[in-house]
């Protein structure tokens, strides 16, 4: 309860957006389990539920960092996020719903247009996610661990990074390399185990906006500590994008 009240008091805008996020994540994973729209093989709710609650850790993530910069303004931020996401929200929700694609799906001229719409969003909030990374490598931070702040900037650059792996996604016009196989996938989190999966270095270069600023914050007190975790991670994730290239499973 500490951490919402002061993320509220850093940053009131985001903190409602990802607390409306984390009821609509909710809501889908209760879906999930009462309905049986169905796509790909498993519940249609399933896909839903991983945006929203991944767009949910994002904003909150963002409010919290975007505080320790003294001189920026986040008013215009806060709005590109939440009308940007909140479009992809929406849009994926309802395709859901109809047991429908919402990526990679062509099948009207208004679902493409739709589809293109949200690769321009994504673009745009992972643009100004870019343009806050170089703030913090521009700002004095006296009062921030050097470890911490270390750890903010790299975390922020595998997040652009493997936020444009995206970008081989919507290329691709799918997150599998080889044969599809639906039926044999890491349950929940629906990545095959039979193929290669774009989606496993997505999820987990993005997700170092999160968890190299937690681990410079708490457990490794030095910069050098932290350039070798985020050298690490950057290599996990780039071996995960290498084995699916190579259409090979991370788990078999």
């Amino acid at each position: 309860m500490n951490f919402l009240e002061a993320l509220k008091l850093r940053n009131e805008p985001l903190f409602y957006f990802g607390l409306v996020c984390l009821i609509i994540a909710i809501a889908c994973l209760i879906l999930s389990k009462t309905t049986n729209t169905q796509f790909g093989g498993t519940s249609a709710w399933y896909k839903p539920f991983k945006f929203v609650a991944s767009i949910m850790i994002y904003s909150w993530t963002m409010a919290w960092l975007c505080y320790e910069l003294p001189k920026f303004k986040t008013n215009l931020f806060n709005w590109t996020v939440i009308l940007l996401l909140g479009f992809e929200i929406v849009y994926i929700t309802l395709q859901a719903a109809k047991g429908q694609a919402s990526h990679f799906n062509l099948t009207t001229p208004l679902y493409s247009i739709l589809f293109s719409i949200m690769g321009i969003a994504a673009t745009l909030v992972t643009l100004y996610t870019a343009y806050i990374g170089i703030l913090f490598f521009q700002a004095e931070l006296p009062n921030l661990p050097t470890s911490y702040i270390y750890a903010i900037r790299l975390g922020i650059i595998l997040f652009v990074i493997f936020s444009f792996e995206g970008a081989l996604m919507g290329a691709r016009m799918s997150h599998a390399v080889g044969t599809i196989d639906t039926n044999t996938t890491i349950p929940f989190l629906n990545w095959s185990r039979k193929i290669g999966d774009l989606r496993i270095a997505h999820f987990i270069g993005m997700h170092a906006l999160q968890m190299l600023p937690l681990l410079g914050y708490y457990l490794i007190k030095n910069p050098k500590g932290i350039i070798i975790t985020s050298t690490i991670y950057f290599a996990l994730a780039l071996f995960t994008l290498i084995q699916a290239l190579n259409a090979k499973p991370l788990i078999k």
